[in-house]
């Protein structure tokens, strides 16, 4: 029995024309997360990498997250002076007729937000997309900031 295999369809944009990809600077890629309220974290667990889709904001340059009670999220944990548990959170907008748009990865540091203040701004701030509990607030402290941008390279379209 054999499957078939979906690919892109008819006229949903002309793959022949070159792109290009283009690095964005640390400001750039935080600005393009920033214009946006979904992502991916990308986590341990039991040892394998696992991927939550969350939605976030940006205090700074620091991304901050909810996590729902009894979530493998909320067990992020790193050893007590460690500055937190290594982690990465990934963001994209892609127009997938054209071929074109963005994504930015950022690695860095994983801790819960343990001050009440800021626990109660970002809960008022950040409202959960799923309908459950979400009791607990994560901050992720950048390292490493990376991104590209995809447009249509100047030129004519490519045989294809």
């Amino acid at each position: 029995m054999s499957e078939r295999i979906a690919g892109p369809s008819p006229g949903a944009g002309d793959t022949r024309v070159p792109r290009l990809m283009e690095a964005l600077d640390r400001g750039d890629a935080l600005n393009l997360l920033r214009s946006v309220p979904l992502g991916r974290l990308v986590f341990t667990q039991q040892a394998l990498p696992a991927i939550r889709p969350l939605n976030h904001l940006l205090d700074g340059e620091d991304i901050i997250v909810r996590l729902g009670d009894g979530s493998a999220l909320a067990s992020l944990t790193a050893p007590r002076g460690s500055p937190g548990a290594v982690v990465a959170y990934e963001a994209d907008a892609i127009d997938l007729d054209l071929h074109v748009g963005w994504s930015v990865v950022v690695t860095g540091y994983a801790r819960p937000v343990e001050d009440p203040a800021d626990l109660g701004r970002y809960r008022d701030l950040l409202r959960p997309w799923v309908d459950r509990a979400m009791t607990d607030v994560l901050r992720i402290r950048p390292e490493l900031v990376t991104g590209f941008r995809l447009t249509p390279a100047a030129g004519p379209p490519t045989a294809g």
